[in-house]
């Protein structure tokens, strides 16, 4: 592949792209130069002033001018009616010349997510700049969204008197449940493997081994890009087996496959499906289980589209199996919506309600968004409605959504609004996906002060990245007649993965009790306002804070955080809404 160089000093410049008999152009906007060094095989640019070369996709500035290379190439020779192999090429030759992944990842990861790409660069009526402002940040372009803000419409019926939640009565009934979440399970991790890789993920039979000195991956695990082996997941499951009586019912917030996103097929999510239910049945039988979708519950990943992609591109295929393993824990009147969209609700028992919610309907990398982001599949509009049923009926409810919601901002709003309307009504929110052991508070419209829910991030069960796994067993106001059904405590066990893969016996390794958070933290109970102050007592208290970040990656991450890096933890923990500066300004 070659570059024509240019100087562009207007507002829109043009780059040609010769790959073999290929050829194209690329309009970007602004200053953009860069120039070939054919005989070193480098080449550099120069846009807005930022210098770079190729293979150099470091910072920020670099990510953008990639983005906008890579979305301009698309979209130009989209437009042109180019050959689908052609285009492929095109990017495949970018992807390999920038260095933005190893050439065996670029090969495999444009073919896996070229149909998405396409059909997107078709019809979205965003700009290359539009696009990459959303993905990269402000920084990069300030994106101009015709759906940027749209609105659900809150039913009409009065918000009721807000009343102060009151601890249950001593001697009260209590429901225990487990959350297990990103499993990431990884068929092919090995031991010992090259943990060093330079792709998305490592300790893989085909990473080779690592350079001489360096440890390869471990016999349980790994805390560097590595995902979890099927030893230490079958190793959790029988551990959990002896466990049972210790929870009632299971939570699965998302994320079965591995990392390998540049090298997944349908065949092997629906693989993976069925992989994780087999643990549950043949381990865990008995115990119902209610699951929510993760990003990576797809194939190729974060791919959800919306209910006007149809055909062979349509989410249909994954929604038909979680509709067929899902319901093996549900009535069967759910079928309808997780087919509709991958979301349902249905109540265990009387006056408590679950309502699982497909929030990759909010994520970034979700890119079918890119045409619309108007509440897909009604989902919103239709949580607004199920939960003024639950107000109606005196019902409390548990959310379960893959993602903590600092997501797209209009999806993002909207569900902070629907939360803060309901705040009587919704008792618990629980959220996986960050691989971080943290929560989530949201605050009341009206001001952004006062506390009135908590959202839950249970961690994960994968080392990715600097973790140890974990699970996490809460304690509920329990099963009784004008229970509050409300999250008392929750007690954290971990899989120390540096002991275990140390340790001389490691054919029995071990599975500990880390912490709970009403102890650790010394807080006066589990509501939203507990879990405000306890925000505040960290931005006071280095040392509270020290422990509570220890605590995020269950002991893996020993890296010091302060200052900016403790703002902006903290900020991340009041953030239940995305693009808010409003909610950090007291931090």
């Amino acid at each position: 592949m070659s570059f024509r160089a240019v100087l562009c000093l207007t507002a829109l410049c043009t780059v040609t792209l010769v790959t073999g008999a290929t050829r194209t152009e690329a309009k970007f906007g602004g200053h953009f130069e860069m120039n070939a060094r054919s005989a070193a095989k480098k080449y550099s640019f120069t846009m807005g002033g930022h210098r770079g070369e190729l293979g150099t996709i470091t910072g920020e500035s670099d990510r953008c001018f990639a983005c906008k290379l890579l979305v301009n190439t698309i979209r130009s020779m989209v437009m042109d009616k180019r050959p689908e192999e052609d285009i492929a090429r095109a990017v495949i030759d970018i992807c390999k010349q920038f260095h933005f992944e190893t050439d065996r990842v670029c090969a495999y990861i444009v073919p896996e997510y070229k149909d998405m790409a396409m059909t997107v660069a078709q019809h979205t009526a965003l700009n290359p700049n539009d696009i990459c402002g959303i993905l990269v940040g402000p920084d990069c372009a300030t994106p101009y969204f015709p759906t940027d803000m749209w609105n659900v419409t809150l039913p009409d019926t009065p918000k009721p008197p807000v009343i102060p939640p009151k601890p249950p009565a001593p001697g009260s009934p209590k429901v225990r449940f487990l959350q297990l979440t990103d499993i990431h399970i990884d068929l092919m991790y090995q031991e010992g493997a090259n943990a060093i890789c330079h792709e998305p993920l490592c300790c893989r039979s085909n990473d080779g081994k690592p350079e001489a000195g360096v440890p390869g991956a471990g016999k349980w695990g790994d805390y560097r890009t590595c995902d979890s082996p099927l030893i230490i997941v079958d190793n959790l499951f029988q551990h959990l087996a002896t466990k049972t009586d210790e929870f009632d019912f299971i939570i699965f917030t998302g994320d079965i496959a591995a990392h390998d996103v540049w090298n997944q097929t349908r065949t092997e999510q629906l693989a993976a499906l069925d992989r994780l239910v087999s643990y549950f049945d043949k381990y865990l039988p008995g115990k119902q289980v209610y699951f929510c979708a993760g990003n990576h519950d797809t194939a190729p990943c974060n791919s959800f589209p919306p209910d006007y992609i149809k055909g062979n591109l349509s989410q249909e295929w994954m929604y038909a199996a979680m509709a067929t393993h899902w319901t093996r824990w549900l009535p069967g009147d759910t079928k309808e919506t997780i087919l509709r969209g991958g979301f349902y609700t249905f109540s265990p028992f009387p006056g408590f309600r679950i309502i699982s919610v497909n929030n990759i309907f909010c994520y970034i990398n979700n890119w079918w968004l890119f045409i619309n982001t108007t509440d897909p599949n009604g989902e919103l509009q239709w949580l607004a409605e199920t939960l003024q049923k639950a107000e109606d009926a005196g019902e409390k409810v548990f959310i379960l959504g893959h993602m903590p919601t600092n997501c797209l901002k209009a999806w993002s709003w909207n569900y902070y609004n629907i939360v803060s309307r309901y705040e009587s009504t919704i008792v618990g929110q629980f959220n996986g996906h960050t691989h971080s052991d943290e929560f989530r508070v949201y605050y009341d419209v009206a001001n952004l002060t006062r506390p009135v829910n908590v959202a839950y991030v249970g961690g994960s069960v994968t080392t990715m990245s600097n973790n140890n796994p974990n699970y996490r067993i809460y304690t509920m106001d329990g099963f009784y007649t004008n229970s509050s059904f409300a999250v008392l405590d929750y007690e954290d066990y971990i899989f120390d993965i540096s002991a275990n893969n140390n340790n001389n016996n490691s054919t029995n390794p071990t599975w500990k009790f880390e912490y709970s958070p009403l102890t650790a933290y010394g807080m006066n109970g589990s509501t939203p306002a507990d879990w405000s102050d306890l925000v505040y007592r960290m931005r006071d208290d280095d040392e509270l804070f020290n422990k509570f970040n220890r605590h995020r990656s269950r002991g893996g991450d020993s890296t010091p955080c302060t200052h900016d890096c403790k703002f902006e933890v903290l900020c991340l923990l009041k953030s239940g809404r995305s693009e808010d500066p409003r909610l950090c300004e007291d931090l």
